[in-house]
Protein backbone atom coordinates (compact mmCIF):
# COMPACT_ATOMS: atom_id res chain seq x y z
CA UNK A 1 0.00 0.00 0.00
CA UNK A 2 0.90 3.56 -0.81
CA UNK A 3 1.99 5.49 2.38
CA UNK A 4 -0.84 7.78 3.31
CA UNK A 5 1.12 11.04 3.00
CA UNK A 6 1.43 10.39 -0.53
CA UNK A 7 -2.14 10.45 -1.03
CA UNK A 8 -4.11 13.32 -2.38
CA UNK A 9 -7.41 12.36 -0.68
CA UNK A 10 -5.30 12.61 2.56
CA UNK A 11 -3.61 15.75 2.17
CA UNK A 12 -7.11 16.87 1.57
CA UNK A 13 -8.67 15.66 3.99
CA UNK A 14 -6.26 16.73 6.26
CA UNK A 15 -6.05 20.42 4.99
CA UNK A 16 -9.83 20.45 5.59
CA UNK A 17 -9.52 19.03 8.95
CA UNK A 18 -7.01 21.71 10.30
CA UNK A 19 -9.32 24.79 8.33
CA UNK A 20 -12.70 23.39 10.68
CA UNK A 21 -10.12 22.94 13.74
CA UNK A 22 -9.37 27.03 13.18
CA UNK A 23 -12.76 28.18 11.79
CA UNK A 24 -14.43 26.36 14.63
CA UNK A 25 -11.81 28.47 17.38
CA UNK A 26 -14.71 31.77 16.40
CA UNK A 27 -18.07 29.41 17.68
CA UNK A 28 -19.43 30.46 20.44
CA UNK A 29 -18.41 29.77 23.59
CA UNK A 30 -21.30 27.97 24.57
CA UNK A 31 -20.49 25.13 21.37
CA UNK A 32 -17.22 23.89 22.84
CA UNK A 33 -18.29 20.79 23.75
CA UNK A 34 -21.15 20.48 21.47
CA UNK A 35 -20.81 21.46 17.81
CA UNK A 36 -16.94 22.03 17.99
CA UNK A 37 -15.88 18.90 19.32
CA UNK A 38 -18.06 17.13 17.29
CA UNK A 39 -16.81 18.81 13.72
CA UNK A 40 -13.89 18.27 14.88
CA UNK A 41 -13.62 14.85 15.46
CA UNK A 42 -15.90 13.81 12.60
CA UNK A 43 -13.62 16.02 10.15
CA UNK A 44 -10.28 14.59 11.87
CA UNK A 45 -12.06 10.65 11.84
CA UNK A 46 -12.17 11.45 7.41
CA UNK A 47 -8.11 11.64 7.46
CA UNK A 48 -7.67 9.01 10.06
CA UNK A 49 -9.69 6.01 8.20
CA UNK A 50 -7.80 6.60 5.39
CA UNK A 51 -4.79 6.15 6.77
CA UNK A 52 -5.36 3.52 8.80
CA UNK A 53 -6.81 2.21 5.80
CA UNK A 54 -3.67 2.22 4.37
CA UNK A 55 -1.99 0.18 7.15
CA UNK A 56 -4.10 -2.79 6.55
CA UNK A 57 -3.03 -5.91 4.68
CA UNK A 58 -5.38 -5.84 1.87
CA UNK A 59 -7.45 -3.29 -1.02
CA UNK A 60 -10.56 -5.30 0.79
CA UNK A 61 -9.44 -4.06 4.29
CA UNK A 62 -8.46 -0.45 2.83
CA UNK A 63 -12.08 0.11 1.40
CA UNK A 64 -13.51 -0.74 4.19
CA UNK A 65 -11.60 2.21 6.02
CA UNK A 66 -12.31 4.55 3.14
CA UNK A 67 -16.69 4.23 3.35
CA UNK A 68 -15.88 4.94 6.79
CA UNK A 69 -14.01 7.65 5.79
CA UNK A 70 -16.76 8.72 3.81
CA UNK A 71 -19.17 8.19 6.58
CA UNK A 72 -17.09 10.83 8.29
CA UNK A 73 -17.02 12.73 5.42
CA UNK A 74 -20.72 13.46 5.43
CA UNK A 75 -21.36 14.01 9.15
CA UNK A 76 -18.32 16.65 8.42
CA UNK A 77 -21.44 18.21 5.99
CA UNK A 78 -23.97 17.73 8.11
CA UNK A 79 -22.27 19.88 10.83
CA UNK A 80 -21.33 22.32 8.57
CA UNK A 81 -24.91 22.57 7.42
CA UNK A 82 -25.72 23.00 11.31
CA UNK A 83 -23.21 25.40 11.82
CA UNK A 84 -23.96 27.38 8.99
CA UNK A 85 -28.14 27.58 9.95
CA UNK A 86 -26.63 28.41 13.12
CA UNK A 87 -24.89 31.61 12.01
CA UNK A 88 -21.82 30.80 12.54
CA UNK A 89 -20.46 30.14 8.75
CA UNK A 90 -21.13 33.40 6.58
CA UNK A 91 -22.37 31.53 2.87
CA UNK A 92 -19.26 32.03 0.95
CA UNK A 93 -17.51 30.24 3.28
CA UNK A 94 -20.05 27.48 3.51
CA UNK A 95 -20.15 26.84 -0.13
CA UNK A 96 -16.38 26.89 0.00
CA UNK A 97 -16.34 24.36 2.36
CA UNK A 98 -18.68 22.21 1.33
CA UNK A 99 -16.90 22.09 -2.13
CA UNK A 100 -14.13 21.06 -0.58
CA UNK A 101 -16.24 18.20 1.15
CA UNK A 102 -17.43 17.79 -2.69
CA UNK A 103 -14.29 17.31 -4.20
CA UNK A 104 -12.58 14.97 -1.23
CA UNK A 105 -15.90 12.80 -1.56
CA UNK A 106 -15.08 12.31 -5.23
CA UNK A 107 -11.56 11.38 -4.38
CA UNK A 108 -12.40 8.82 -2.15
CA UNK A 109 -15.19 6.86 -4.67
CA UNK A 110 -12.20 6.92 -6.89
CA UNK A 111 -9.85 5.36 -4.81
CA UNK A 112 -12.39 2.76 -3.52
CA UNK A 113 -13.51 2.04 -7.93
CA UNK A 114 -9.89 2.18 -8.38
CA UNK A 115 -8.57 -0.81 -5.46
CA UNK A 116 -12.16 -2.20 -5.95
CA UNK A 117 -10.98 -2.90 -10.17
CA UNK A 118 -7.79 -4.52 -8.78
CA UNK A 119 -9.47 -6.65 -6.52
CA UNK A 120 -11.81 -7.95 -9.10
CA UNK A 121 -8.53 -8.27 -11.56
CA UNK A 122 -6.62 -10.32 -9.38
CA UNK A 123 -9.76 -12.56 -9.26
CA UNK A 124 -10.06 -13.19 -13.11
Amino acid sequence: MANFRDLKVWQEAHRLTIELYEISKNFPPVERYRLTEQICRAASSIAANIAEGTGRYSHKDFIKFLYIARGSLEETRSFLILAFDLGYLEKQRYAILDEKCTSISKMINGLIGALSKNINNSLS
